[in-house]
């Protein structure tokens, strides 16, 4: 039994699969280009880079929610400037153009992973473009996740984010990655496909291609070969607590009939028509970079108001609580004039863009407002990475001018500690768990080293929560969760346990949330929360919240 960190609940059983094989970089030396060549290597490089980043964008506007932004990052990574001027310096000096794609490529991420702090999925990204790009220049077939032929689980050191967003969950039936984090994109994929996830599994690169294994993401393991017997009755166990989730209606409240508003995550118009086929009582977080990315200009205030309608019309008079851009850091804007940094992590992105680019986020509350005056709505709007309580008022005076209700994410550690402040200013608080654990545990939420800390079980992240809990119940508002913590249904209950009013998932998590809390009390939760606080580490907080809710 190899053990990682959970990442998506339930088991499968099922034969392993592995990505294929990637371009060779082979250091053999090749000869240089002869100078008169140079030129045409040039734009030999320019034509492949193009036609990667084509095809990513093709593949985004066929998909929806986190896989079509995924998609369209990618795409622009495939000809962001800082790497391809690098390499066609490269082929100016000699080197034939899949040797400067690997050395420019590589220098940079070089570069990114020895900063700690940044976000190690980019270093996979670049890889990945890395490998298409040269696999582009040699004729090769576009490397990435195969195609099985019956039910696989997918195992890999790390995936691109790329291959997660177009997997088949039909035949790719889990997943389990030896690197990565539990809020990683994979594992966020991973929970919008509905297919149990496990990463950072100590081990799992020894696993060959074909070995029969019964992965759990409920707990975090990866058996190899088990007993046939006892994987099909996990599995069949695994199914009967889907096919009650399945079952769940609504609405969202305790067994004893405490409220708990179960919300979806959405990021288009497509992803929310079909979360307002589930349970959903509404949106509690509707991500607006989608329409931003992959743009050499920035939306009109019309064209967001079209976007933003699409979302508000397709739940109708339900709660809709839309998003500020949240860009930056993993998610650069080409319009926005970002600076380079040091730590884009802990630089400008979310709300903070508005400090050199003020207009923008007056134009994108006009859109929204437009949008609500359009389809008849009232939606809510909140901004990300809110730190002090003079920027919640800032944002919250400029929302309300535009017959907009506010609130604020609680992201950062300053936003919980001083929630009652910040509270004075805005009418709700949504909890933002992946970024809020990563920033409390000072841990990069991509690392597959600091995984361990970096999930969302850790008792300093739950005191957070509760801290900003408390100040909402003083203040008489309420405080949701739209992290992916809120789509693990026993820490859904503790986080109810914890005061927390309302829950936002991915829409495939929604009713396995819902389901779960229908068969606990207000009081199940409570003692839950409480033991969990009392721990000393994420696993014995899971361990004993366990213990309650059984």
């Amino acid at each position: 039994m190899l053990h990682g960190v959970p990442a998506v609940g339930g088991v499968q059983y099922a034969p392993v699969v592995r990505p294929g094989a990637r371009p060779s970089l082979d250091e053999t030396p090749v000869a240089d280009v002869a100078e008169s060549e140079r030129p045409a290597e040039v734009e030999r490089l320019k034509a492949a880079s193009a036609a990667v980043a084509d095809r990513l964008r093709a593949r985004a506007a066929h998909a929806t929610g986190v896989a079509s932004e995924v998609l369209a990052t990618t795409a622009q990574l495939a000809q962001d400037r800082a790497w391809l001027r690098d390499a066609e310096k490269r082929i100016v000096a000699g080197a034939p153009a899949s040797r400067a794609v690997a050395g420019a490529v590589g220098k940079i991420a070089d570069a990114l992973a020895k900063a700690g702090d940044l976000m190690a999925e980019r270093v996979t990204d670049l890889r990945d473009i890395r490998d298409r790009v040269i696999a582009e220049l040699s004729g090769l077939p576009e490397p990435g996740v195969p195609v099985p032929d019956r039910p696989s689980i997918l195992c890999a050191e790390d995936l691109a984010p790329v291959d997660t967003a177009g997997l088949d969950a039909s035949l790719v039936v889990g997943l389990a990655t030896s690197l990565g984090g539990p809020t990683s994109h994979t594992a966020i994929i991973a929970r919008q496909l509905g297919i149990p996830c496990v990463v950072a599994v100590d081990g799992l690169d020894d696993v060959p291609a074909g070995t029969m294994i019964m992965v759990d993401g409920s707990v975090g393991t990866v058996t190899v070969t088990p007993d046939e017997d006892v994987a099909a009755r996990a599995v069949e166990g695994s199914r009967r607590d889907a096919e009650a989730a399945r079952q769940w209606a609504g609405p969202g409240a305790t067994a004893d009939g405490h409220p708990v508003a179960i919300l979806a995550n959405v990021q288009d118009g497509a992803a929310a028509r079909a979360a307002a086929e589930t349970p959903a009582e509404g949106v509690g977080l509707f991500r607006t970079e989608l329409c931003f990315l992959n743009r050499d200009t920035e939306p009109t205030v019309d064209e967001q108001a079209e976007i933003y309608g699409q979302v508000l019309a397709a739940f109708g008079d339900r709660k809709v609580v839309v998003r500020t851009l949240d860009a930056g850091s993993d998610k650069p804007l080409k319009f926005a004039g970002h600076p380079d940094e040091a730590n884009p992590a802990l630089g400008v992105r979310g709300i903070r863009i508005a400090f050199g680019n003020p207009a923008m986020v007056t134009r994108q509350l006009q859109g929204i407002a437009d949008a609500a005056r359009n389809t008849g709505t009232s939606p809510w709007v909140m901004a990300p990475m809110i730190a002090t309580a003079a920027e919640a008022k800032a944002f919250a005076d400029e929302a309300r001018s535009m017959g907009l209700t506010p609130g604020v994410m609680i992201e950062v550690p300053a936003a919980a500690l001083l929630a009652d402040r910040i509270l004075e200013h805005v009418d709700f608080l949504s909890i933002g768990t992946n970024d809020l654990t990563q920033y409390t545990m000072a841990a990069d939420r991509m690392s597959a080293e600091l995984a361990t800390l970096t999930d969302p079980w850790q008792p300093a992240v739950l005191a957070l929560v509760a801290m900003a809990t408390r100040a909402g119940a003083a203040a008489s508002k309420p405080v949701g969760v739209c992290g992916e913590a809120a789509a693990d249904p026993v820490l859904a209950c503790v986080l109810v346990g914890l005061g927390v009013s309302s829950l936002s998932a991915a829409a495939a998590a929604i009713s396995a949330v819902g389901a779960k809390l229908g068969q606990v009390t207000l009081a199940q939760c409570q003692a839950a929360a409480e033991a969990a606080l009392n721990t000393a580490t994420a696993a014995e907080a899971r361990a004993a919240a366990l213990a309650e809710l059984a």
